[in-house]
């Protein structure tokens, strides 16, 4: 099916997220037409390059021969045309080369990206988690001598962490990299699942690269980042020979064909030490945590690009009497309907949040006062694992009730909805597996500031209420958002008296908690900026929080008891039990 990019969605989101202060504040020379032109803009290409070519990418894939990586058939030529047009740059510092765009902007221009081409969308989203990385913390030469080249997409960036016995434990890394005698390093080890880490859609590829110093010492606080090109840098910025890398082996995956998941092996390659010795965790962070808000966003695409096949095939599939249709497409069978919309309902929460924490990001960086920036800057870290955890799962279910309506020529790859499942499924796991995230969510997020940072979300929260309750047609939606809020402020309560593995068990629904109440407060937010519209865009945004309300919100309540259930028997129920 044709994809079609949500640019009037996007735009609401960006809208209610504060993105226009945010460009009124810290970015004057921008104004809304511009935001709409670039979001325009961004969407035909996305439909004209990129999305014709995600069918070949599942079908063809990326391909390993003779030790070459070549990327998927198209996908180097989009590549091109990509960098071509600027789109790499977007909020890249003009120091060096980038735009100076909003982060926010950047994620939108990244969902509609993600959504026409998930697996071509990776290359660009792992260089700008480069970019970060190489602004905070590279050295002059790396800063005048690669970071342009990021921003510009003429090299591409890669994040190698995982080896075959260190996944989510870094600590267990062991990757050496021993001095050189001439103020570098040459690096030893393997590196696997790694994204784009091989291609031939670009000159040269950069990889950070977290590895260990003979004198370093054990687990995390022994782990410095370096940068390693494919080919070397001279001096004058010009390529030099190959370096002491390449591609092992690709993977072969469940989904994301068209993406180059390498094998990647380091047999004294030359690098370069980036920040501080043994402080290379808290350096790649910049990374991940750039990379967490891009694949909760990936979450959003994926899921948007499931529900605009699965409209389609409603409308044009034939089934039994349809109570609503006179036609009998399936679209009007009550149920399909309601799946239909809150699958919709569900991608507008998701893209709300994600773009809520990109505007927080821009905040942090940009906000006049130093208060107003710590301010931003806690929200933003409060919701980032909801942004990526909330959204990912959001891109499953979406994607899974997608191949559901069409039944059973879901299951049948021909009609392509099962791609998008299989696509999905990666997201969850990427970046700090979705457990990961509500562990830090409970552990390290919610304790900020005594719980005060949770407190103020729930406060503003708390002020839609009234809001709500005094718009016709939206005052049952204010109802149930109370009650939710209630209920994520006594699980919060709960889980910061409670420790070890009553906190641990309760992570994951405390996560799913916030994630449904809050991303059912920026529905509602929505639902009152296009209250006073009368066409049919506009009305729907009502439909959908007040379905939103009644399926999902109401659940609240019972979510919030399942949290402070606990550990429970969970560490008596043995394993022999379990395998019966």
């Amino acid at each position: 099916m044709t994809f079609r990019a949500p640019v009037r969605d996007l735009a609401l989101a960006l809208r209610t997220a504060g993105h226009p202060s945010l460009v009124g504040q810290a970015f004057p020379e921008l104004d809304e037409d511009t935001v709409a032109a670039v979001l325009e803009a961004a969407g035909a290409f996305v439909e004209s390059e990129l999305a014709p070519l995600n069918r070949k990418g599942d079908q063809v894939g990326a391909r390993f021969e003779n030790g070459v990586v070549s990327a998927a058939p198209g996908f180097a030529a989009a590549y091109q045309a990509f960098v071509a047009g600027g789109w790499n740059s977007l909020s890249a510092d003009p120091e060096h080369g980038g735009q100076g765009l909003t982060k926010a902007m950047e994620l939108a221009v990244f969902e509609m990206v993600h959504a026409s081409n998930m697996a071509f969308g990776l290359c660009p989203m792992l260089t700008q988690g480069a970019i970060e990385a190489l602004d905070l913390h590279g050295t002059e030469r790396q800063k005048r001598l690669v970071l342009p080249k990021l921003v510009s997409g003429e090299w591409t960036g890669t994040m190698n962490l995982t080896e075959p016995q260190a996944g989510s434990d870094l600590a267990a890394v062991t990757t050496r990299a021993e001095p050189d005698g001439e103020g570098g390093y040459r690096l030893h080890g393997q590196k696997i699942f790694i994204t784009w880490g091989d291609h031939d859609a670009a000159d040269n590829i950069c990889h950070l690269v977290l590895a260990r110093l003979p004198d370093a010492p054990p687990g995390v606080k022994g782990i410095s980042l370096f940068l390693a090109t494919k080919r070397l840098v001279e001096d004058d910025g010009s390529l030099g020979i190959a370096n002491d890398l390449r591609a092992g082996s690709i993977e072969h995956k469940l989904g994301i064909h068209g993406s180059p998941t390498c094998v990647m092996l380091f047999e004294g390659a030359k690098a370069e030490l980036v920040g501080e010795v043994n402080n290379g965790i808290a350096h790649m962070f910049v990374m991940m945590n750039a990379a967490r808000l891009q694949v909760g966003v990936q979450g959003v695409a994926i899921a948007e690009r499931a529900f605009q096949q699965a409209l389609a095939f409603s409308q044009e599939r034939r089934q039994g009497r349809a109570a609503w249709s006179a036609d009998g497409s399936i679209y009007g069978h009550p149920d399909v309907r309601r799946t239909l919309l809150l699958m919709k309902a569900k991608i507008e929460a998701a893209r709300a949040i994600c773009l809520t924490t990109g505007v927080c990001a821009d905040l942090a960086r940009l906000a006049p006062s130093e208060a107003e920036r710590t301010t931003a800057r806690q929200r933003q870290e409060l919701l980032t694992p909801i942004a990526k955890a909330w959204s990912t799962d959001v891109g499953v279910e979406v994607a899974s009730q997608g191949v559901q309506v069409h039944g059973g020529m879901g299951f049948i790859e021909e009609t392509g909805a099962a791609q998008h499942y299989r696509d999905a499924r990666i997201a969850p796991i990427y970046e700090g597996t979705n457990g990961i995230q509500a562990i830090d969510l409970v552990g390290r997020k919610i304790p900020m500031e005594g719980g005060g940072v949770m407190d103020a979300l729930c406060a503003e929260m708390h002020a839609t209420v009234a809001d709500l309750a005094a718009t016709p047609g939206l005052e049952a939606v204010g109802a149930r958002l109370d009650a939710g809020i209630a209920a994520l402020e006594r699980a919060t309560d709960w889980l910061l008296q409670n420790k070890g593995p009553n906190a641990l068990t309760a992570a994951t629904p405390y996560l799913k908690l916030a994630g449904d109440v809050i991303g059912g407060w920026m529905l509602a937010r929505q639902a009152l900026a296009t209250a006073a519209g009368s066409d049919d865009w506009s009305r729907s945004k009502s439909a959908l929080a007040r379905l939103y309300a009644g399926q999902v919100l109401a659940q609240a309540p019972g979510l919030a008891d399942g949290v402070m259930d606990g550990a429970g028997d969970l560490e008596s129920v043995t394993a022999h039990a379990l395998g019966g």
